[in-house]
């Protein structure tokens, strides 16, 4: 490099035994600090040779110095210098950059219009060049403009400290006011002056004064700061709305490193404290409210976590369709029930104060508190309603609603929001939040806390409100499908169990029955379908109906099971053409079955099964017994056929029917479920109904997984005072002779007043044997809670009730007598014969 381009910036005495500071290695300060490295992208950068002439320039260095390229290459680098360098200073720099260890400093340049550019002046280890002359040592320089360091101003400082967003002041060791800013003056709301050489707790008592100082006192004990401490206050410049402050605390130091006193920050936190307590009060009212789905008792739990969190007086008053089980529907939220002006009562109420006002309405009472400019609208379409200043002596209350604003005065209530409760565009009433104990009146924040409030609260009365009207409709239907009484007759007594799987939902699949049936026998069922709630209670009432009428056609139990076999598999069908509709796989409508008739003439019992469990029976003696009928398919299967079996049962047997769901335990076996409910049964017990009680209690846990049906009976025999047959000769004069022994046997059993329709009825029907069926035909009379009149014989023959033209001689005798007998039918009997039977009332 040329001796006579040197920087005359570098220190005096640099060369290679007194490296100049900054020089990597030398032992000084490095001239360039970290966050101001050279970028070779960026900055000016000049290939220079040896003997200082430039062979490389960069448009970088062009708009550094405003020198394009041509002016430049080919010639000597000293011209860039603003001054002239020292020759030696310069010789050490060359030295230092051929030893590999580079160099940088500060190098006035001149610029092409003639100023001086202040440059930072880096140059690389010295390195060799291949040229068509030789190799050729060569320098990397590369410069960067040093700009001014911007200085703040006093008067900026002072600016900033006394307009910034943070409130500050200084304390001295006896906690008085030194220095504060105008935010600070604002926040609390009194002035400087009169701040100035006083303490916090002599001006601001409101915000926590012997608090804060205490909180000073501990940083001049310790000297730790004390940060980010948040609090609730008031300030003199807004005394009815709260505010939120975060306040920290540095100790100042003196030269001595001792406390000299302390420095004092202070921001505005309110809005965040309110978002954060917002936030806070609607997840506490998520865990708090709805915790049943009963509408009053959601509206209850609005009311006392309302209370004193948010409000010293809550009261909720909800629609009167509301209230009803029958719920409002879906009605729209500007829809309004009849009359115009709807009618609220009071669901919930909770108050501060133990004792309310005479007057005050009461849960279930219509509703009274309502500011007078609060109609119609507020409820259809309206938002909350603020009232931050409440004065009942208004004209508005007083002239309006003087009981009301009597009862404001009395309870002290001065602010005041109500807020419309809807939910699914549903109008369900009113909440009204009121303070009295807390002086601080309700603002534009506490209308969001309320609305959020409601909201959740409108949601979860709604969820009830659905609820209650769809379980009322379940517990209807289901009601309207089992037995409301069982008729056994003087067949047997009859006691009954039933308890869904949800407790709550109170519907189920299982069903039980007990039909009474001609010649004074019972007909018994139990039924279990597949799945729970609505749907399987639905299909649990078509199959009850279906058995009703089946067996309402005498048939055996078996061929009843059979038919019904078809009608399941036949709903299946149809459900799973449905199904397929809705694009989805089920369809299939399961079922089991027990149906068994009981003659208490014979004391049989015939029973047949589809896929249920066996019945039990009890003896008098305490004998228990579970008799397996042919255990049959499940109910919808089809293409197979069932069995019937009969048995005999001793007087006064106990017989019972259930569901798996009574026997069936937690890891599934029944059996042992059946050998305990065996042994329940055996013992003696005061009555028939306490005895299923006691069985189902002992037998179901409270957690239970199935429906359970359990339907309990006591026999009964028919003596044979009760009955009386006669064998009936082929011969038209022997009508006369059973006329007359009717008659002879009614006068016995007392029934004098039947004996002219029984003769009527005995005549026609043994007359119609006679002409239409074939011997052997037999005459039976029985009396148990009605008299029953019964002609066999052995023909397969049906009769068939018509309606005689007024010139037919015969053709009468069924309609007289269906007009005579409360019903009347026929019933096939195992030898391909049949029964004609007749029943009349008893007085």
């Amino acid at each position: 490099m040329d001796s006579s381009h040197h920087d005359p910036e570098a220190p005096a005495a640099a060369g290679p035994e007194a490296p100049a500071p900054g020089v990597p290695g030398a032992g000084g300060p490095p001239a360039v600090v970290p966050g101001e490295l050279f970028d070779a992208s960026t900055d000016a950068t000049a290939l220079l040779a040896a003997d200082g002439t430039v062979i490389g320039w960069t448009r970088a260095a062009e708009t550094l110095l405003g020198r394009p390229a041509p002016e430049v290459v080919g010639r000597s680098a000293g011209r860039l210098l603003a001054t002239a360098g020292d020759p030696v200073r310069v010789a050490g720099i060359v030295e230092r950059c051929r030893a590999g260890m580079g160099w940088s400093g500060l190098v006035p340049l001149r610029h092409r219009d003639g100023r001086s550019v202040d440059a930072d002046l880096r140059v690389s280890a010295s390195f060799r060049v291949a040229q068509p002359s030789g190799a050729r040592e060569c320098f990397l320089v590369s410069a960067r403009e040093r700009r001014p360091r911007w200085t703040m101003g006093q008067s900026v400082l002072d600016g900033f400290l006394t307009r910034s967003p943070v409130g500050m002041a200084v304390m001295d060791p006896e906690l008085r006011y030194v220095w504060l800013n105008d935010t600070l003056e604002r926040f609390g709301g009194v002035p400087r002056e009169q701040r100035l050489g006083r303490r916090l707790s002599d001006l601001l008592p409101g915000l926590q004064a012997d608090t804060l100082e205490g909180l000073m006192r501990k940083v001049l004990a310790t000297g730790n700061p004390v940060t980010d401490y948040e609090y609730l206050g008031w300030s003199w410049a807004d005394p009815h709305r709260r505010r939120a402050y975060s306040s920290s605390f540095f100790p100042l130091l003196g030269a001595d490193d001792t406390v000299t006193g302390i420095c004092y920050m202070v921001l505005d936190v309110t809005e965040r404290w309110a978002a954060r307590t917002l936030l806070t009060l609607i997840n506490e009212a998520g865990a708090a409210i709805g915790t049943t789905l009963d509408v009053l008792r959601t509206a209850q739990e609005l009311a006392d976590f309302a209370v004193p969190r948010f409000a010293d007086f809550v009261v909720v008053d909800l629609l009167e369709p509301v209230l009803d089980t029958g719920g409002l529907g879906d009605r729209p939220a500007g829809a309004v029930p009849e009359p115009v002006r709807p009618v609220l009562r009071r669901a919930a109420l909770r108050c501060v104060h133990e004792v309310l006002p005479e007057g005050c309405a009461r849960t279930g009472e219509r509703a009274d508190l309502l500011p007078p400019r609060l109609g119609v609208d507020l409820l259809t379409g309206g938002g909350p309603v603020l009232v931050p200043v409440l004065d009942p002596d208004d004209g508005t209350w007083a002239g309006r609603q003087p009981a009301t604003a009597a009862r404001v005065r009395e309870l002290g209530l001065h602010s005041l929001i109500s807020v419309p409760m809807r939910a699914r565009n549903t109008t369900l009433g009113l909440t009204t939040f009121a303070r009295s104990a807390n002086p601080v009146s309700y603002g534009s924040d506490d209308v969001l806390a309320a609305q959020e409030l409601v909201a959740r609260a409108a949601l979860c009365v709604d969820n009830a409100r659905r609820y209650t009207r769809e379980h009322t409709a379940a517990v209807t239907l289901q009601r309207s499908l089992l037995p409301q009484a069982l008729a056994g007759g003087t067949a047997l007594e009859a006691a009954s169990s039933y308890l869904p799987a949800d407790a709550t939902g109170g519907v189920g699949g299982d069903w039980f029955d007990v039909i009474p049936l001609s010649g004074a026998r019972v007909g018994l069922v139990v039924g279990d379908v597949v799945g729970h709630g609505i749907a399987a209670a639905a299909t649990m009432g078509r199959l009850r109906t279906a058995v009703q009428t089946l067996a309402d056609m005498e048939l055996p139990p078996d061929e009843l099971l059979a038919h019904l076999d078809d009608l399941v598999l036949r709903l299946s069908e149809e459900e799973t053409d449905v199904e397929e509709g809705r694009q989805s796989t089920a369809g299939f409508l399961g079922a089991t079955c027990l149906y068994a008739v009981y003659d208490p003439v014979t004391r049989r019992c015939t029973m047949a099964r589809a896929g249920h469990p066996p019945p039990v029976v009890v003896t008098p003696g305490g004998q228990v017994s579970f008799p397996e009928p042919p255990a049959g398919p499940p109910l919808g299967l089809g293409g197979m056929a069932f069995e019937s079996c009969e048995i005999e049962l001793p007087e006064h047997s106990l017989l019972g029917l259930y569901t798996d769901g009574l026997v069936e335990g937690p890891d599934g076996d029944i059996e042992s479920g059946m050998a305990r409910l065996g042994e329940v049964l055996s013992r003696p017990a005061a009555g028939l109904a306490d005895l299923c009680t006691t069985a189902v209690r002992q037998l179901v846990p409270l957690i239970r997984s199935d429906d359970v049906a359990f339907l309990l009976t006591r026999t009964h025999a028919l003596g044979a005072d009760r009955v009386v047959s006669w064998e009936v000769p082929v011969d038209p004069a022997a009508v006369a002779e059973l006329r007359a022994r009717t008659t002879r046997q009614l006068a016995e059993w007392g029934l004098h007043d039947l004996a002219m329709t029984t003769e009527l009825i005995v005549s026609e029907l043994v007359t119609n044997a006679m002409r239409h069926a074939t011997p052997p035909i037999r005459l039976r009379l029985l009396r148990d809670s009605r008299l029953t009149c019964e002609v066999a014989d052995s023909s397969s023959t049906a009769p068939r009730l018509r309606h005689a033209r007024s010139t037919d001689e015969g053709g009468r005798g069924l309609f007289l007598v269906a007009q005579l007998t409360r019903r009347w039918g026929a019933r096939y009997t195992p030898g391909g014969g049949k029964i004609i039977w007749a029943e009349q009332e008893l007085d």
